[in-house]
């Protein structure tokens, strides 16, 4: 009976929200079906108008159907409309003044029920009394009743809850100023007194003693000015004050200011917007300002110069070798043991040195050092030896030994294809060959005095049929000879280029090669101009480089 009960209301509740969904949506048919997606892909088109909600305002037929279409639980009106997408919570009012500090309200004369028990006040209960709490209240006292604090509700938008100085009044610092009056005046006052009673002890002093240096010079120190004062006062500006157990935890040295004001500014350096770029986050400026500057008249080239002298270049090389030794399996870590870590780089040197100096020894050992100051036996450095030889007039040799010549490792005296000497020993118009026939096609059969007769003959008859042919044609006129400018057209007789103009063109020039070069000077927006002038060209061919050219690298 429970599990046919069960089945039931599954059942009617099916029905039931079939029956619903009938009522809000309705049946449409096929054909209906069809036409609203023609209509829909007609709006997308622009082919129809698109759709009008309630307002009168145009919906864009691109927004999905999962967007546009109402959720059941907003509206089941049939009226298309995007209501359901606009912000339906009202602009909320925010405050934009302040409570007056220290202001109070009334103040009665006698104890009002459900007052605090303490103060007497209204506006609070005893819990929330932040008075001295009284031996006696008001409420049992009926004296000395505290007037009601003025309670003024102020809603606060996003920025104003996290605003620091929200409520802060500038009238409020004016003691601050009449302090540091009041400080001035003091100071002036005692040091007025102090050079008074100077002078008073040195005229008691003058009749009896004669005065002396160290006296005029105590003078001197007590003649302040005024200025002198004021920068004493600000000549700290590179003092270091520590703070300890601050709010995270250690001590923290802030510098009160990081240059002298009379300095200029790095950024103030160079105005060009396409120079060094300048971080205002860090205060940094990496790249050189001033590069065109002498390096002996400018006194800051910037901040990468530092990174490479002092030890700075020593900690870049201990950090490269702690990264290196980490990826080798060693447990060397530069932030977690910097001790370890240096260490580990100083028996790492040590031991580098040590094998650079093993590795010298065994190639002194092995090949000698010629560096050395022993010195070598005559007949090595001169060749002589004890034996005699003996030579003719001829420079044969009669008597002895001949000189050996050192042989290399490779084939010699091999001669192929009849040759009696080796391809190389001949040259003629560019081309390698052999002497012995003179031949200049490598592997080819050696054809001795024959071939060199014969192809002297070819060559002298080759000539006489270009002087014979050169003599029965007619030599055509003389062309003109046409110097190209340096687009290429034609040079006009009348062309004349300006030196000023030339110089400025180089000047263009340089700077567009430097902003080929370097990626940060680079232009976002190009202007191309289509009119170029004689001297524009010939700067460009001026600075152009040429590949073929064995001089490039000294331009």
């Amino acid at each position: 009976m429970q599990h046919t009960a069960i089945v039931k209301f599954r059942s009617d509740m099916g029905s039931n929200l079939r029956s619903a969904k009938s009522v809000t949506v309705g049946f449409k048919s096929r054909e209906e079906h069809r036409k609203q997606l023609e209509l829909e892909e007609a709006r997308k088109a622009g082919l129809a108008p698109a759709e009008v909600d309630e307002n009168g305002k145009e919906i864009n037929p691109h927004i999905p159907k999962y967007m546009s279409a109402a959720p059941w639980y907003v509206k089941a009106d049939e009226q298309p409309s995007l209501e359901h997408l606009r912000n339906w919570k009202p602009e909320e009012n925010y405050s934009k003044s302040w409570y007056n500090r220290g202001e109070k309200g009334y103040r009665a004369t006698k104890y009002r029920k459900g007052a605090c028990s303490n103060c007497g006040a209204i506006t609070h209960d005893l819990k929330s009394c932040v008075d001295r709490p009284r031996k006696l209240g008001a409420k049992f006292t009926g004296k000395y009743i505290a007037a009601d604090e003025i309670i003024v509700e102020i809603k606060l938008d996003y920025d104003g809850k996290r605003d620091r100085w929200n409520g802060f009044d500038p009238s409020s610092y004016a003691y601050v100023g009449h302090r540091r009056e009041a400080m001035e005046e003091a100071r002036k006052k005692f040091l007025k007194e102090q050079q008074l009673k100077k002078l008073e002890e040195k005229n008691k002093t003058a009749k009896e003693v004669e005065p002396s240096a160290d006296d005029e010079d105590d003078d001197d120190d007590l003649k302040v000015d005024e200025a002198k004062v004021d920068e004493s006062e600000q000549m700290d500006f590179a003092k270091v004050e520590k703070r300890v157990r601050t709010t995270g935890g250690g001590s923290t040295g802030t510098v009160r200011n990081l240059r002298i004001r009379e300095d200029t500014a790095k950024y103030l350096l160079n105005l060009d917007v396409n120079s060094a770029y300048y971080d205002p986050k860090t205060r940094s400026m990496r790249e050189d300002p001033l590069l065109d500057v002498d390096p002996n008249e400018k006194f800051y080239a910037g901040d990468n110069q530092n990174r490479l002298t002092g030890q700075s270049l020593e900690f870049k090389q201990l950090n490269l070798h702690a990264w290196e030794a980490f990826d080798k399996g060693q447990d060397v870590h530069m932030q977690a043991a910097p001790s370890q870590a240096e260490l580990c780089f100083k028996n790492f040197k040590v031991a580098k040195e040590q094998l650079k100096s093993r590795v010298k020894e065994t190639v002194e050992e092995k090949y000698g050092n010629a560096a050395t100051e022993e010195e070598i036996p005559l007949e090595l450095l001169l060749g002589q030896s004890e034996e005699q030889v003996e030579y003719d007039r001829a420079g044969r040799i009669i008597k002895g030994k001949d000189i050996v010549l050192p042989r290399s490792k490779y084939e010699e005296d091999a001669y192929t294809n009849n040759h009696t000497c080796a391809w190389g020993s001949w040259w003629k118009d560019f081309r390698w060959g052999y002497k012995c026939c003179k031949q200049t096609i490598r592997n080819s059969y050696c054809t001795g005095a024959a071939g060199i007769e014969a192809a002297e003959a070819s060559g002298d008859l080759m000539k006489a049929n270009i002087a014979r042919k050169d003599a029965s044609e007619d030599k055509p006129a003389a062309i003109e000879e046409r110097r190209l400018a340096t687009w290429g057209t034609d040079v006009p007789d009348d062309l004349v280029l300006n030196d000023k103009k030339l110089a400025e063109a180089l000047k263009k020039e340089d700077k567009r090669k430097r902003e080929e070069t370097d990626e940060r000077k680079r232009k976002f927006n190009v202007n191309y101009d289509a009119g170029v002038t004689p001297e524009e060209m010939e700067a460009y061919r001026m600075k152009k480089v040429h590949h073929d050219d064995p001089m490039k690298k000294f331009l």
